[in-house]
């Protein structure tokens, strides 16, 4: 999250939550004790997971994309452009077949 911090100024996502109730805090012995926890909702950490799976889905979607236009032209290399056309059974099943599907 460093480069997000420093595009954003230095705003740090983890520290800021909104509180719904304040912590209950008594004086025992002139020391502070914290009788119950402070109510807050952390939306910091779910805006920094939030960039966090955004920048993770961003670089697997890349790779796969690459991966995939990789495989392409894998493909397109192996095809050999002195293959013999098919025999004449095949083109005139293929001629039907195109015939059919104009049709319907």
């Amino acid at each position: 999250m460093p480069p997000v911090g420093w595009l954003t100024g230095g705003v740090d996502y983890k520290s800021l939550s909104w509180t719904l109730k304040e912590p209950v805090v008594e004086i025992v012995d002139g020391t502070q004790q914290i009788v119950l926890p402070a109510v807050t909702v952390n939306y910091g950490s779910f805006i920094n997971n939030v960039i966090t799976f955004l920048i993770i889905a961003w670089a697997v979607f890349m790779l796969v994309k690459a991966i995939n236009t990789a495989e392409r032209r894998l493909w397109r290399e192996e095809k050999s452009p002195d293959a013999p056309p098919p025999p004449e059974d095949v083109r005139l099943l293929r001629e039907i077949r195109d015939a059919l599907v104009k049709s319907s």
